[in-house]
């Protein structure tokens, strides 16, 4: 669900502008890169210059490790915008030590050899490189840690404390959008002597919390201390999503992702995931809740897969102004939202209108800046005087449960059960461990978008670089079909057959042969079946290519060869 009050306006750019020539970190592309601590993802902005919008919203590239910043370099990146600047984290108190001490046997650390895949150039995978992070052990024998700490993992290794031995570990299950991965480890001698960790409740304001972990600086385990300051819906850097989280002053630094925080009892109340990088804010941290971790695990034990977050497939509007109530036929004592647009893929399309007013999710009234408060007989975790986002509700539920929901239409309340599910997006923010899909015809590379693609070819300031219509598309298009894609032609290799076609570079395909392109697969079979003379590809900016269909496709193969790529097409389209 998308709150247009937060969307940004966006800054004319040029169309169809080249990706920056290096997308690559040089640390990356060394010959030997050193091993690197796993970061925690930072909420804040681009370092060297001043963001061109300002806003303390998180914006770091959470998709990989990087390597620990140089001596002299741990100082926190500015970014214009607001925060609000915290106490200083003061050292553990003895008495807080001493009950956390018992958990710190169950804290191990996570090493983790990363091969990413380059979805600039889709037929290869980057070079590999490593990074450490924090992780906790639980019940049936099975370890905690982040997702991003093993994004796109090739060999996960743990390590107790004062071990000197690390033990291969299975990952279980990847929870992109909460940012949690679940472990376990075959070898029975790595759960010896150790205790799993109990989780907590959900801790209340000024509540003391302590995080454990192996944040860069040094070998051995780190406590830091500090107090719970908020509790709200926070942004996800790494799941590009909306949940409950914590806001905390202990320091959480590289390598302190997938640690636990203990509250003054010993028991577990999140984990450590990211922070806030500004030059007016220290110490602020965000942990994961215990609501959102039950969830995590309880989907994966209900499945025995984890099948994410479900939503609302609308987007809303406040209904603060008390002309637009009264003009809706609202009555004073009715309070809401209004459904803006319902996503054609979402199954609230089959009920849901624009323009439906919701009232109240599984008998929980909405306000009208779309906040809920706590309600006798369904938990919110907010305290007298406090309110949350309803978006917390939703999250509650899992994929393919059902909730009642309540709507205001032509003055008349109606009520229905809708099937709830994930997010269907057209330009999907993750890949969730899969290769990148491509095709190629006579030098032409053609690709599917999606947000790790924009990265890869615009770094992280994409959402400024990027030709404008794919950010249209990535910010407000709806998907017709569950498999509709965006499909373009990201490059062109360059040959003879594609002469005056070079420049051509991330641009949308509309249509093959007057033919609309519904995803890669279908441009695939439409291209591969053509008995015409030629080949005519229809692009955006009312763009043309015409290639004689022959010529081109006896073509191809030569330019793979120069290119030394082993396929024309990626192996998911092959099929």
């Amino acid at each position: 669900m998308e709150d247009p009050s937060s969307a940004s306006k966006r800054n004319k750019r040029k169309r169809g502008r080249k990706p920056k020539a290096s997308p690559v970190s040089p640390d990356r592309s060394s010959p030997s890169p050193p091993p690197a601590s796993d970061p925690v993802p930072a909420v804040g902005g681009r370092r060297g210059r001043k963001s061109r919008r300002q806003e303390a919203a998180a914006d770091a590239d959470a998709s990989r490790p990087v390597s620990p910043p140089r001596r002299g370099e741990l100082k926190p990146v500015a970014n214009g915008g607001d925060a609000m600047a915290v106490v200083e984290a003061g050292p553990a108190s003895w008495e807080e030590v001493v009950r956390v001490v018992p958990c710190m046997d169950a804290v191990v650390k996570v090493f983790c050899v990363h091969t990413e895949p380059n979805f600039s150039l889709p037929w290869q995978r980057k070079r590999q490189y490593s990074s450490s992070s924090s992780g906790f052990i639980i019940g049936g024998r099975r370890v905690l840690t982040n997702a991003h700490s093993v994004e796109h993992f090739t060999q996960v290794k743990l390590k107790k404390r004062g071990s000197d031995t690390k033990y291969l570990a299975t990952v279980l299950a990847i929870g992109t959008e909460c940012d949690i991965a679940l472990l376990t480890v075959g070898d029975d001698e790595f759960w010896e002597g150790v205790s799993p960790v109990e989780f907590g409740t959900l801790p209340a304001l000024q509540d003391a919390v302590t995080v454990v972990g192996y944040p860069i600086g040094g070998d051995t385990i780190s406590v830091t201390s500090g107090v719970v300051s908020r509790i709200e819906i926070l942004s996800y850097v790494h799941g590009s999503t909306e949940l409950l989280g914590l806001q905390i002053d202990a320091a959480i630094n590289s390598g302190n992702s997938g640690g636990p925080a203990f509250n003054d009892r010993g028991k577990c109340v999140g984990i450590a995931f990211q922070s806030l990088k500004h030059e007016d804010a220290e110490n602020i941290g965000y942990v994961i809740p215990t609501p959102v971790i039950k969830h995590f695990i309880r989907d994966y034990e209900k499945s025995g897969e984890y099948t994410g977050f479900p939503i609302l497939g609308i987007e809303w509007q406040k209904m603060e102004n008390p002309d637009l109530r009264k003009a809706m036929g609202m009555k004073p004592d009715q309070k809401g939202v209004r459904v803006r647009r319902v996503e054609p893929t979402a199954p609230e399309s089959g009920c849901l209108q624009p323009s439906d007013i919701i009232l109240s999710f599984d008998g929980v009234d909405i306000a009208n800046d779309g906040t809920v408060k706590h309600i006798a007989g369904y938990y919110v975790p907010f305290r007298h005087g406090e309110r949350i986002g309803f978006s917390y509700l939703v999250s509650q539920k899992y994929t393919g449960e059902k909730a009642l929901v309540k709507v205001l239409r032509d003055s008349k309340v109606h009520e229905f059960k809708i099937k709830l599910a994930t997010h269907k997006r057209l330009v999907a923010a993750h890949v969730k461990g899969r290769p990148p899909s491509y095709y190629i015809v006579a030098g032409f590379v053609f690709a599917a978008v999606s947000v790790p693609y924009l990265r890869s070819e615009y770094g992280k300031d994409y959402e400024y670089d990027a030709p404008v219509k794919l950010l249209v598309k990535h910010l407000h298009a709806m998907a017709e079909s569950p498999d509709e894609q965006l499909v373009v032609v990201s490059q062109v290799l360059v040959a003879d057959i594609n002469i005056g076609y070079e420049d051509i570079v991330n641009t949308q395909v509309l249509a093959v042969n007057g033919q609309p392109v519904k995803n890669l697969k279908n441009l695939v079979t439409m291209v591969e079946n053509c008995k015409d003379e030629f080949l005519k590809f229809d692009l955006e900016y009312d763009q043309i290519v015409v290639l004689e269909t022959k010529t081109a496709k006896a073509a191809t193969q030569d330019i793979l060869t120069t290119h030394c790529i082993p396929s024309a097409m990626s192996d998911d389209l092959k099929t």
